[in-house]
């Protein structure tokens, strides 16, 4: 069995600065854990860390930058919090699928290091509701950040965004059209998606990401 951190650990984890906008501690609570009374405590805390880092600084801080807050849904899972709610039909897919994504402190099967969140944008929440279609942020994020995986849900505009040393560059959506956007080898991978995004909510967007990215 690994060894749970200790409190003054875990105080010192949710310290941990990952980027500007962004601390440890906003990736740890879980509905799952918070609800079950399962510690959603990493194994490998210094792995952690450096996954949540790369999701920040490629993929959050980008999207910060371009549309304002972030509310992140669900983020970090401990591998015990992650079998429960795979268990017991919670929405969590198998540990070994969610190594390198929500599980951050475990490579996944070809060795990379990953992590993945389920975030709301508020102000795009805002546009969804009133009737802005899912996939202009996807071609958004196709086209400017370096994203592994990307999951649109129907709720809030929320979407999984996953970060990985080994980008699968795939989107797939629970929304309608539902299934896969796109993925590489499929006609509409390459090439220029600017004209699905939809204005004006996008409009400087991908100066503001460059920005971060330089």
């Amino acid at each position: 069995m690994e060894k749970r951190l200790s409190y003054a650990a875990l105080e010192k984890l949710g310290r941990v600065r990952l980027s500007p906008n962004f601390f440890f501690r906003d990736f740890l609570y879980s509905e799952i854990a918070n609800y079950h009374g399962i510690p959603n405590l990493p194994h490998h805390p210094d792995l952690a860390i450096e996954a949540a880092r790369g999701l920040c600084m490629h993929l959050l801080e980008p999207l910060t930058a371009a549309f304002g807050k972030i509310s992140i849904r669900s983020a970090y899972r401990a591998p015990e919090v992650n079998a429960y709610g795979n268990k017991h039909g919670l929405n969590c897919a198998a540990n070994a699928a969610n190594h390198g994504r929500h599980i951050f402190d475990y490579r996944d099967a070809d060795g990379a290091l990953g992590a993945m969140a389920t975030i709301v944008i508020n102000r795009w929440a805002d546009e969804i509701e009133a009737g802005a279609d899912w996939r202009g942020m996807a071609w958004f994020i196709h086209d400017h950040l370096p994203y592994s995986r990307l999951w649109f849900y129907p709720q809030l505009g929320a979407f999984n965004l996953g970060w990985s040393e080994k980008p699968e560059r795939r989107i797939d959506s629970y929304v309608a059209p539902k299934g896969c956007l796109t993925k590489p080898g499929m006609d509409n991978f390459d090439g220029d998606h600017a004209a699905a995004y939809g204005a004006p909510f996008f409009d400087g967007a991908a100066e503001r990401v460059g920005a971060v990215l330089e």
